[in-house]
């Protein structure tokens, strides 16, 4: 099984092992009220990690992954999360982080967040002149090309963290959205929604990532694995078809007298939309029910290997580490050839094997 070296110490929340400097980092972040605030999918502090989790997952160097964990401190233009005086006291973070980190996590900060994201969509590759950006009420900004790419791949994994159905909603058109009245517009408001999976914005950083499928070496900075290592491109109606028959699956929505009806739409599901781990391990479980362990196997590691390579959970019913959990049980449950044959017997699974 291909496990990231980095997986069971962040699924033990290992800090220490991921970077030893961590622990004093997350000490001070923590201290701040980042777990008391909250976030589209869970707290501030769940964010913050969640992000610092792919990048991690990801390979990049240590101040790309400081700038996921500490993205959006001195706030930004979509939220108002100020833990630390992006104005008055920057040298706190800078003798904290190193100056590197604190430079891309104030520019990343400060930068108008939807025109670069607009600007990334617009390009097939990083431009050799970097980017400019124009800012109301301040001089316009220039991002050098490996900047676009570091807030790029930020971008991708801050997204991907926190985008669920109810983001979908109040973000409709992201980044061309307009402003609705949310009077007129209430129960689209009402968080956090039925907690689907995104049907929009896998598509959206599908076109974003399009830009590192080709990273410069001496950049020190890998491509991201999602989307075939950035060069597949997911069509938005592919992206909604899957999200659809995956929905109906999973809710009941398609006909119980058999197999059948499920297996055909999850299979159909991955045609659409083959980037995403959830649907493969809804495929193992229904074989594993069937007795086929090798189409078992087959597709709980293919779950978990693409769990692996985002860091976060696209069904953000559950936590990504849950995910990953039960993506190892339905491995080594196909490797044992071995399944519950009552329904209380899945209650009595739990220890994933050492070498699972």
């Amino acid at each position: 099984m291909r496990l990231h070296p980095a997986l069971r110490a962040l699924l033990a929340d290992d800090w220490a092992r991921v970077d030893p400097e961590l622990p004093a980092l997350l000490e001070m972040l923590f201290a701040r009220s980042a777990g008391e605030d909250w976030h589209k999918a869970g707290t501030f502090k769940d964010h913050l990690l969640g992000v610092c989790r792919s990048l991690t997952l990801w390979d990049q160097p240590r101040e790309v992954r400081l700038l996921g964990l500490f993205h959006s401190v001195y706030s930004n233009e979509y939220v108002d999360l100020k833990l630390f005086d992006g104005g008055g006291n920057r040298a706190e973070l800078a003798t904290a982080l190193g100056a590197e980190a604190e430079r891309l996590i104030h520019t990343f900060c400060v930068m108008p967040r939807t025109l670069f994201t607009q600007r990334l969509l617009a390009l097939d590759h990083l431009p050799e002149s970097g980017m400019l950006l124009e800012r109301e009420g301040a001089p316009p900004l220039h991002l050098p090309p490996r900047d676009v790419a570091i807030f790029a791949i930020a971008t991708i994994a801050d997204i991907a963290e926190q985008w669920h159905s109810w983001q979908d909603e109040i973000f409709a058109g992201y980044p061309f959205q307009r402003p609705r009245p949310l009077r007129d517009n209430w129960a689209a408001s009402l968080w956090p929604g039925p907690l689907k999976p995104t049907a929009t914005a896998l598509s959206l950083l599908s076109r974003l990532a399009r830009v590192l499928s080709d990273l410069p070496e001496e950049w020190g900075l890998p491509t991201p694995p999602i989307f075939a290592r950035c060069t597949a491109v997911l069509d938005p109606a592919e992206e909604m078809a899957a999200v659809t028959l995956y929905w109906q699956a999973v809710t009941r929505g398609l006909p119980m007298a058999g197999l059948g009806p499920i297996h055909r739409a999850l299979e159909a599901c991955i045609q659409h939309n083959p980037y995403v781990g959830e649907p493969r391990l809804m495929l193992a479980q229904l074989a594993l029910t069937a007795g086929d362990w090798d189409m078992a196997g087959g597709h709980a590691r293919a779950g978990l290997d693409l769990l692996q390579d985002w860091g976060v959970a696209w069904d953000k019913r559950i936590a990504w580490s849950g995910w990953v959990a039960w993506a190892r049980i339905l491995l080594q449950s196909a490797e044992a050839r071995r399944w519950p044959e009552s329904l209380t017997g899945l209650n009595g699974l739990g220890l994933v094997a050492s070498g699972a």
